[in-house]
């Protein structure tokens, strides 16, 4: 049986900015190979807990244990890497020690050539030590690991070459999380890592975290990345923690099931220390020796009464159904064979889709697709090179942009809207704020002391009371707290009028989305459903390719490939398709011939230990062995080459 031990654990941490308290009676532990997550808004201190984990920062108080010897690595946000090195020298200093053994080993082999006798035993004993460890490290395929992570995080090859002091901070982000990934560390903390990736990378990340080896601590606002990761959720709020043993989804119920007993709980209690005090006031009352003690001994038990503490009130969420001021027609946007270049590089071409009214529609794709393009077209704010938008009778659009929500610092949130609608009253104001939970004085909170949240919260509030009955929204859960996602969705799904919108949240997309479209260069593919929909009809799509492709290789078709409309078209795509069989069928050969040439090396390493101080025999399998390492390397070199 497979004994798991405590990596880390904290007991009842504290931390403090002079009066400030952050952190207080934080208590949980990490298991080796567990996977876990920090929770809280925006503010709760999670932060400012790995920092404490990393020894960035002292704790005021509390024990915080690390496994002696395990290491430990930390991904913060907005890492500045200044180098005028390339990505790829970067993601090498990850193995300086493996391609140190490297060039060791090759000076061995040109020494040994030259030896025999006693030097030559001792200088092979040194060189199996070496070749021990090269092997144990993964030596041979450092590179097409290295490779593999830096494309699974979204890095193209001709971006290998690119130095780092050029590189955006999300980009510079990205290769410090892909060479933390590289470098094992027994525990990795990552703060936020999905911000700047694409859903494709996201994905990728999330099968390599679960099959990491170590341990995990992600904070993270992507609860669908929570869900499919996580076992274990450490909720920080009011500056305590509390431990969930389960993924996002469960927490977020058992959170509501916990605070329904602890309010019950807390009512029976006061309902009792209510008894109890009007029992104490009535012998009190009696005036006499004894019921005066009697009083005093239920006093003292009284007061040593642990209290329930009374769950702390959270904002109600939305129940206002929001109706739009106008209902447009039936047809709200019909686009037809739309396409887009820039400087004679095609975005994308073929795009043609129709929106109806009361539609919840999603639009993803990789980055660099196009559809903030397409957003900006559909908008008018960029011209079309080709094709028809047509929208149809009263649509008026809501457009909201996270990074370029004009709020005036200066106002309340209660005077941001009444200036901007002079005609509404007071009522009706407090109305669709408390919609967005702004409720009582909350609506009288400067603009400037709010968070990203909440000021997402109040452009949403404005659009939602124009005239709008199509909202239009680019990635609108960014730097959104869990807490103002609820809302946001809520919001959406009560909404009676039609939505399209960009976003990388795959949680939000499921919970608001009825239908997907996926934008690719040659074209749109509709998904009549949310995200679990999605991905379920893509792995139906790709399991039928399949198929097709095992029984009729001649004529199989790429998955979700637009049918082309011209022969020429035809003939590429017939093209393409053998070449690929090709690739795959090179590529397989290449792998069985890697394993069998490691294996081969593996038995001659086996064949000079048996030699004993036969040197003669050891020189033969020593030369021969040193060609099938050529051979492997030329091998690899191919393999990483076709896999580019």
């Amino acid at each position: 049986m497979e004994v798991v031990s405590m990596i880390l654990a904290c007991r009842q941490l504290h931390k403090a900015y002079g009066i400030d308290v952050i952190l207080e009676k934080i208590t949980f532990h990490i298991e080796e190979r567990e996977k876990a997550a920090i929770v809280g808004v925006n503010g709760a201190g999670k932060t400012t807990l790995f920092k404490v984990l990393t020894g960035e920062i002292s704790a005021d108080g509390g024990e915080f244990y690390l496994k002696k010897d395990a290491s430990l690595g930390y991904l913060a946000q907005n890492i500045q890497i200044d180098s005028d090195r390339t990505i790829y020298e970067e993601m090498l200093s990850v193995f300086e020690k493996i391609i140190q053994t490297e060039t060791n080993l090759r000076e061995l082999e040109n020494e040994m050539g030259n030896l025999s006798g006693q030097a030559l035993a001792e200088k092979m004993e040194e060189y199996a030590t070496l070749q021990h460890y090269f092997e144990q490290n993964d030596g041979y395929s450092y590179q097409s690991r290295l490779r593999g992570v830096l494309k699974g995080l979204g890095f193209a090859d001709n971006d290998f070459n690119r130095q780092m002091n050029q590189l955006s901070g999300g980009q510079k982000t990205r290769v410090h999380l892909a060479k933390l990934l590289l470098s094992k560390p027994d525990i990795l903390l990552l703060d936020e890592p999905t911000n700047h990736l694409d859903i494709a990378a996201i994905e990728w990340l999330e099968d390599f975290l679960r099959s990491y080896p170590g341990a995990v601590l992600i904070i993270s606002h992507d609860r669908y990345f929570l869900d499919r990761i996580v076992t274990k959720v450490i909720e920080i709020e009011n500056k305590k923690s509390t431990v969930y043993n389960g993924n996002y989804s469960f927490f977020w119920q058992q959170k509501e099931i916990n605070r329904e007993i602890q309010q019950k709980a807390y009512e029976m209690q006061q309902k009792e220390i209510k008894h109890q005090e009007d029992v104490i006031r009535t012998l009190r009352s009696f005036n006499r020796e004894k019921s005066i003690k009697r009083a005093e001994s239920r006093e003292k038990a009284l007061g040593k009464l642990e209290r329930v503490d009374r769950p702390d009130a959270l904002p109600d969420q939305m129940r206002l159904t929001l109706t739009p001021f106008l209902t447009s027609g039936n047809d709200v946007l019909h686009a037809e064979a739309l396409s887009k270049s820039y400087g004679g590089q095609r975005i994308f071409r073929n795009v043609s889709f129709d929106v109806k009214r009361s539609d919840k529609v999603a639009i993803i794709g990789p980055n660099g697709v196009g559809k903030s393009t397409l957003f900006r077209m559909l908008l008018k704010e960029v011209p079309t090179d080709s094709g028809l938008i047509r929208f149809g009778t009263n649509v008026f659009i809501g457009y909201y942009d996270q990074e370029q929500a004009k709020l005036d610092e200066s106002k309340t949130i209660f005077e941001e809207i009444a200036d901007t609608y002079p005609t509404l009253t007071q009522g009706q104001i407090r109305n669709m704020l408390a919609a967005f939970v702004f409720t009582g004085d909350d609506v009288f909170k400067p603009i400037s002391a709010l968070s990203g949240g909440e000021k997402g919260r109040v452009s949403l509030a404005k659009i939602m009371l124009s005239k709008a009955n199509l909202l239009m929204l680019d990635e609108p859960t960014n730097h959104l707290d869990m807490f103002s996602k609820e809302v946001l969705e809520s919001a959406l799904n009560r909404y009676e009028g039609t939505v399209i919108y960009i976003s990388h949240d795959r949680y939000f997309i499921n919970k608001t989305a009825e239908k997907i479209l996926e934008l690719t260069p040659d074209g749109v593919i509709l998904y009549n459903g949310n995200y679990d929909y999605y991905l379920e009809k893509k792995a139906e799509r790709a399991r039928n390719e399949a198929e097709k492709a095992a029984q009729h290789p001649e004529k199989s078709v790429a998955a979700a490939q637009p049918v082309s409309d011209t022969k020429n078209d035809w003939l590429k795509q017939k093209e393409q398709q053998a070449a690929e069989r090709r690739l795959a069928n090179r590529i397989a050969k290449l792998e069985k011939a890697i394993e069998e040439t490691e294996a081969a090396i593996a038995q001659a390493d086996e064949d000079m230990a048996a030699c004993g101080t036969d040197y003669g025999k050891a020189n033969e399998i020593y030369a021969e062995k040193t060609k099938l390492e050529e051979r492997l390397e030329a091998l690899f070199a191919e393999w990483e080459e076709l896999n580019s």
